[in-house]
Order: C-alpha cells, then sequence, then structure tokens
C-alpha cells in the first residue's frame, strides 16, 4: 500500500469509465464535494470529450500512477470490462484508506471477485444506480440525473458502517435514495423487476417478427402501442449480453416459473370462462395500478408527451423552438403519424416528469393540444 498526493488538499476520485452513468456520477461530486476528479476510458477520445465539456478535471495519462494516488476509484464500465479492471487493480499498491465502488446492474460475482482480489483489505462497496436516460455517452451526462432514484450499495461482510457512510457523503451529489443489500438478494431483485423484462419485451419483438414474415400488415399495425410496451429491447445487446451471463442463474429460474405462468394463462383462456379471463385482467390490473407512479425503479421511466400537429412545414420546428426557448432538455422525438394536409401526432420525450409539465404548459400557452 501507498500514500497518495492530494491536490491542492482536495480529494482524488478516479473515473474509469466516462459514459453517461459515470459522467453524472463525476458531475454530481464535483457539484457538491471538494474533490478532483480524473477520468479514464479504454476510448481515449471519449475520456477528452468528457475533459472538453468539464465533467472531469483531466484526463489520465498514467492509469497505474492515478489509481494508486486515488482515494475514490469509481468503476463506470461494462461488467465483463469492470471484472477485467478489478484483476488490474489488484496487481498496484493501491493507497491504505482507498474507496472502490462500481456502477454494475449486477453484483454478486462482482463482489465475489473483490473477496477473492483483496480479503478486506480494500474497502471495495458494489454499486447500482438504477437510473439512466434513452440517450447515451458523456454528452447526455447530467449531474441530476440519478436525483430521487435508488442507487443500491452492496458492501463486503467486512465492511463498516463508516465506510459505507464516507461513500454516501461522496456521493450526496447525486441526491439518489441510497439502499444498503446484500448482493445476491440484490440481483434476485432486479433480474424480476430488470433483466427478466428486458428479456421478455426481446423476446414479444422476435415472436412479432417470425409472424411478420408471413404477413406484412403486422409490421404496419405493430406501430404505436407495440412499440411502447417494447421499448426496452431497443437497450444495447452488449450490455444485455454481458447481464443475462452474470445474473443467469437467477434468470433461468425466473425463465421456468415464467413459462408455468404462461401455461396457467393458457389453462385460463382454454376454459372460455368469462370470469376467469376477467379475473387475470383484473388481478394484474390491481397490482400494475398500486405501483409508484413517481417513483424511479430499476427501469428508467419515460416522461412521453403528445402534440397535435399539422402537417406544414416548420411545425416540428416551431414546438421544439418553444421548448428550447424554456431551456428545457428533449431526450426523443418520434412522429407518431403524419397524413398530408391532416393533423399529425409527435412524441416528445423527456428526462424527468417536471421537464414533460413544463413543456406541456407553455405549448398549451400557446394554441398547441398535449395529451
Amino acid at each position: 500500500m501507498k500514500a497518495g498526493v492530494k491536490v491542492d488538499g482536495k480529494k482524488r476520485v478516479l473515473l474509469i469509465g466516462t459514459g453517461l452513468i459515470g459522467g453524472s456520477i463525476a458531475l454530481a461530486i464535483r457539484k457538491e464535494t471538494e474533490a478532483v476528479v480524473i477520468g479514464y476510458d479504454i476510448n481515449n477520445e471519449q475520456a477528452e470529450k468528457a475533459k472538453q465539456l468539464s465533467v472531469i478535471d483531466k484526463v489520465a495519462t498514467n492509469f497505474r500512477k492515478e489509481a494508486e494516488c486515488a482515494e475514490l476509484i469509481i468503476l463506470a464500465s461494462p461488467v465483463e470490462e469492470t471484472i477485467k479492471i478489478m484483476r488490474k487493480l489488484a496487481t498496484y499498491q493501491l493507497k491504505e484508506n482507498v474507496l472502490i465502488t462500481d456502477v454494475g446492474s449486477t453484483k454478486r460475482n462482482i463482489m465475489n471477485l473483490a473477496n477473492e482480489l483483496w480479503n478486506g483489505d480494500i474497502t471495495f462497496i458494489g454499486g447500482h444506480p438504477m437510473a439512466g436516460s434513452h440517450k447515451t455517452g458523456v454528452e447526455s451526462a447530467k449531474a441530476h440525473l440519478l436525483e430521487n432514484a435508488f442507487y443500491v450499495l452492496t458492501p463486503q461482510p467486512c465492511t463498516s458502517y463508516e465506510k459505507i457512510e464516507e461513500l454516501k457523503d461522496l456521493l450526496k451529489g447525486t441526491k439518489a435514495n441510497f439502499l444498503v443489500l446484500d448482493a445476491a438478494e440484490h440481483d434476485y431483485i432486479v433480474g424480476v423487476v430488470s433483466h427478466f423484462p428486458h428479456i421478455i419485451a426481446s423476446g414479444l419483438v422476435t415472436h412479432v417478427k417470425k409472424h411478420a414474415n408471413r404477413n406484412p400488415f403486422i409490421n404496419i399495425l405493430a406501430a404505436g402501442g407495440f412499440r411502447d410496451i417494447t421499448r426496452i429491447a431497443s437497450s444495447s445487446p452488449r450490455m444485455w449480453k454481458d447481464i443475462v451471463l452474470q445474473n443467469r442463474d437467477n434468470l433461468l429460474d425466473l425463465l421456468d416459473d415464467w413459462i408455468m405462468e404462461i401455461r396457467n394463462i393458457q389453462s385460463i383462456i382454454q376454459t372460455g370462462n368469462e370470469h376467469l379471463i376477467a379475473g387475470f385482467f383484473e388481478e394484474a390490473k390491481i397490482y400494475r395500478d398500486a405501483l409508484p407512479v413517481r417513483s424511479k425503479g430499476a427501469i428508467p421511466a419515460y416522461h412521453d408527451l403528445y402534440v397535435d400537429v399539422i402537417d406544414q412545414t416548420g411545425a416540428i420546428a416551431r414546438i421544439t423552438g418553444l421548448i428550447a426557448e424554456q431551456e428545457i432538455d428533449i431526450t426523443n422525438l418520434n412522429i407518431i403519424e403524419a397524413r398530408e394536409g391532416l393533423l399529425g401526432v409527435l412524441r416528445v420525450s423527456f428526462q424527468t416528469e417536471a421537464d414533460l409539465s413544463n413543456a406541456r404548459k407553455i405549448l398549451e400557452q400557446n394554441g398547441y393540444k398535449t395529451y
């Protein structure tokens, strides 16, 4: 172990991975904490962009030196890459008081490796900030991205309460809701509410694609609601490959359970009993309607505003211009329907419910119908 040198008395933070989540955490730390954030990315252009956007203070030119001088190391890379970096860090002379954390959405394998590599000599606290965006890359990073979102911490059994509180304090700028869980418990929970739904969404898309090969009208009619309920199937294939491999046991158990559930649904429909069929939908509706409306969960929420717009040159530009004048960030635009000379529907997506509300207000004040 070695002692590092602080910069102007400020804590040294090494951010490994300067993408959306890592960049947002860096901005939150710099906003609320006296720290110097040094960024490293296997894509050096990404790290340089983070520096240009003032997401980090400097780009790491000597990875080992920066790691050995850091007091906080944040691993903000895909899980498989994080594992490689952890093995590399284990060969370095890190500071005795260093804190290491990650942002991966699976925790058990990461924590098992941390115990194997450091056996409590170095404090490794797993982390999973449950927030994201429909955009990717450091240019979409925001200090408030994780605000009010759950941020799960999975400490080692030997980690002291004081170390956990120290990490929370360093991350206080995120304004997240911290939740301490066992790594295995975390992986089971996110498997149920996040990882498994992504598999089902991709499965639904594959299922419809198979039928679309038989009838071209399916692609036309699959727009609208079907696109909405399967949005998460558009997530990064590489990221979800890693997640499935890391949480495979839980997902296989959940798939077995789902197969039984599908068989149960099939048997209900086979009865032709209207009360049983209605009861199936009613039970699902009651549970779904009781879920918290404005809480941030494991899957990023979609804040969509639908605007009636006449199909004329410049119509969309006027709408986006009104929103931009209020400095409201639009995350996505999609024309749901556009027919010459008729009303079309524009779907505008926002990062937060507050952004949606403010955009709705300004558009309605200017005569637009929204819903």
